[in-house]
C-alpha cells in the first residue's frame, strides 16, 4: 500500500469514528454502520434523521401532501437536484425531509385507504438493528444468531397456525406475493411428480397432451398475484380458474366442488385450490374446513393467501373465524398488514417439512454438505431469494415486547374501530354501506342525488380528497354489471384511532360526495 493510499484509509477512519452532529460531509459520509464505532457513527445520523422526519410530518400537515401528482413529481426532482448543494443541510436532512413530507402516512386517521400499517416504533427500532448489522440469511457464517432466530420463529408462527411445529417449515417472505408464488411452485411440483427432489422444466410440464393441462381453482375475488405466480410457473395465467364468489365476497363451495367436478370430466389435474383468508376490498374469509375437504377429496394442494387474516391469529375474538387454517398444506402470513411491521414481514409455511424438497439447493460456496453434517444448518433452500434480510428479527422483538396478547388489543382495537365506522355509514343518510366488517376494512360509497352518477362522482371525490391532501381513501369495484360498482374503502389498521376520528373521516367523505356534485 502507497503512503498516500495509507495517509487517505487513516484519515476516513479519524474522521468516521470522531464523527460528531452537524451536516454529513467528506470523509465523515463513508462512516461504517457495524463495528463497535458504529453506534457512534449512528448517533447524529439518527438525530439529523428525527428532525427531519418531525420537520417532513409538520410541513405536511396531514396524510397526504396536497397537490397534483406532477406538482409533488417537480418538487421531487428539484429537491434530489438540490440536495447537497447546500452546505447548511446534508442531503440526509433534505430527501429525509422531503420523503416524509411527501409520503401517505399511515400513523394519520384520515389515511385509510390499503392494507399499509403504521409500524410499532418498537419494530423500527429493531429494523434499525437488522440494517446496521445487514445479516443476510442465505449462509450460517453470515448470520449465525438470526438463522437461529429465524427457525424458532417459524416454528412459534407455525404452532400458532394449527401445524405441528416439529413437522411444519417456512421462511421469511417479501409478501403475500412471493409467498403465493412459493405456494403454488410447491403444488406444482407436487402434483407434476417433482416432490421427490426432482426438478420440472418448464418446456415439459405434463399438460401437453389434450386434456391433461394442470388448473388452479381460486375465488373470483383473490389476489392477482395467484394469476401471476401460475404466469411465472408456466402454467398460464389462463389455468386459473376463478371460482364464484358470494355477496361478502367469499368463495362459494358449491361452485368450487362444480370447478373440480368438471377438471375431473375433462381429465384436467386440479394442481391446487387457493382459497383467501381475508380479501384485499372486504376482508372476507373462505370457508376453510370446506375448502380443505374438496381439495382432498380431488387430490389437490390447499394454499391459503391469510396476509391480511392472518393477523386475526392474534386476536381471541377474531381467531376462531380461521378455523381450518391447520389443514393448508401452505399459508401465507404478512405481518406488514395486521401485525404493524415495517415491510416487509412476509411468512410462508408449509404443513410437511418434506413438501419443500423440489426448492432444496446445494452451493458449495453458502451450504456445503459436511458443513451441514459439522452441525452449521442452512435456509438457503427455503427461499426463491438468496441474499435475504433479518426480516424475522423485528417480528421476534415485537413478539417478545407486546406478546400475542398485546398484538391481539391492537387487532381488536382495529376491528372495533371498523364496526364503529360501518355504523357512522348506515346511520349517515348520504352513505351506503356494502356489508358488514368481518375484520378491519369495509365498503362504502355516497349517494349522489343521481344515482346514475354514483361511479363517476365516487371516483372523483377520492381523486379530491388527495388532490387537497384531506383523506386518503381506497377505491375498488364490485363484480358485476352497469353503474354503482365502484365503491370507497376504509382499512382501518391505526389501532391508536378513535372512532371520533373515523366519524369525522366519513363525514369528510361526504362532504367532498357534496363538493363533486356541486361542481359538475
Amino acid at each position: 500500500m502507497t503512503e498516500e493510499l495509507v495517509a487517505a484509509v487513516d484519515e476516513i477512519r479519524q474522521d468516521t469514528t470522531t464523527a460528531g452532529p452537524g451536516p454529513v460531509a467528506g470523509a465523515r459520509a463513508a462512516a461504517l454502520s457495524g463495528g463497535t464505532g458504529g453506534p457512534r457513527s449512528l448517533e447524529p445520523l439518527l438525530s439529523t434523521v428525527l428532525d427531519a422526519l418531525a420537520e417532513g410530518a409538520r410541513r405536511r400537515g396531514g396524510p397526504i401532501a396536497a397537490g397534483q401528482p406532477e406538482e409533488i413529481a417537480a418538487a421531487v426532482a428539484a429537491e434530489f437536484a438540490g440536495a447537497g448543494a447546500d452546505p447548511g443541510a446534508s442531503a440526509l436532512e433534505r430527501l429525509t425531509e422531503l420523503l416524509a413530507h411527501g409520503s401517505a402516512d399511515p400513523a394519520e386517521a384520515s389515511c385509510a385507504a390499503h392494507l399499509h400499517c403504521p409500524p410499532l416504533a418498537v419494530a423500527v427500532a429493531a429494523d434499525l438493528a437488522v440494517s446496521a448489522l445487514n445479516p443476510s440469511q442465505d449462509s450460517w457464517d453470515q448470520a449465525p444468531a438470526a438463522t437461529a432466530l429465524e427457525t424458532l420463529l417459524l416454528q412459534e408462527l407455525a404452532a400458532l397456525v394449527g401445524y405441528d411445529p416439529g413437522r411444519a417449515a417456512g421462511v421469511l417472505t417479501s409478501g403475500g406475493t412471493e409467498s403465493n408464488l412459493m405456494g403454488l411452485m410447491l403444488a406444482r411440483d407436487r402434483i407434476l411428480g417433482a416432490a421427490a427432489g426432482r426438478r420440472i422444466e418448464l418446456t415439459g410440464l405434463p399438460d401437453a397432451g389434450p386434456g391433461r393441462r394442470p388448473r388452479v381453482l381460486v375465488s373470483a375475488a383473490a389476489h392477482f398475484s395467484v394469476q401471476r405466480a401460475a404466469a411465472l410457473l408456466g402454467l398460464g395465467e389462463d389455468a386459473v380458474l376463478p371460482v364464484r364468489v358470494d355477496r361478502e365476497l367469499r368463495m362459494d363451495t358449491e361452485a368450487l366442488a362444480a370447478a373440480l367436478d368438471g377438471c375431473a370430466g375433462r381429465g384436467e389435474l386440479p394442481v391446487a385450490v387457493v382459497a383467501t383468508a381475508g380479501t384485499t376490498d372486504t376482508g372476507a374469509i373462505d370457508p376453510l374446513r370446506d375448502c380443505a375437504a374438496l381439495a382432498a377429496d380431488y387430490g389437490a394442494w390447499l394454499h391459503v393467501d391469510a396476509a391480511y387474516g392472518g393477523g386475526a391469529l392474534l386476536s381471541d375474538r377474531l381467531a376462531p373465524l380461521l378455523d381450518g387454517l391447520g389443514l393448508a398444506d401452505s399459508v401465507s402470513l404478512d405481518f406488514h398488514k395486521l401485525g404493524w411491521q415495517p415491510a416487509a414481514a412476509g411468512i410462508f409455511l408449509v404443513r410437511r417439512s418434506e413438501t419443500y424438497a423440489s426448492l432444496t439447493r446445494r452451493a458449495a460456496y453458502l451450504n456445503p454438505p459436511d458443513d451441514e453434517e459439522a452441525g452449521y444448518p442452512s435456509l438457503l433452500g427455503l427461499s426463491l431469494r438468496t441474499t435475504r434480510r433479518a426480516d424475522a428479527f423485528k417480528i421476534a422483538v415485537t413478539l417478545r415486547t407486546l406478546g400475542r396478547e398485546g398484538l391481539g388489543r391492537l387487532v381488536d382495537a382495529c376491528h372495533e374501530l371498523a364496526v364503529s365506522g360501518a355504523r357512522t355509514v348506515q346511520d349517515h343518510p348520504r352513505l351506503e354501506l356494502h356489508g358488514e366488517p368481518v375484520l378491519t376494512a369495509f365498503l362504502f360509497r355516497y349517494l349522489p342525488a343521481d344515482d346514475t352518477r354514483s361511479d363517476e362522482i365516487n371516483a372523483a371525490l377520492r381523486r379530491r380528497l388527495l388532490r387537497e391532501g384531506r383523506a386518503v381513501v381506497g377505491r375498488t369495484e364490485l363484480p358485476g354489471e352497469g353503474p354503482g360498482r365502484i365503491r370507497l374503502k376504509l382499512t382501518l389498521l391505526n389501532p391508536h384511532t378513535t372512532a371520533v376520528e373515523v366519524e369525522r373521516l366519513l363525514h369528510t367523505v361526504a362532504a367532498a360526495g357534496r363538493a363533486e356534485e356541486d361542481a359538475r
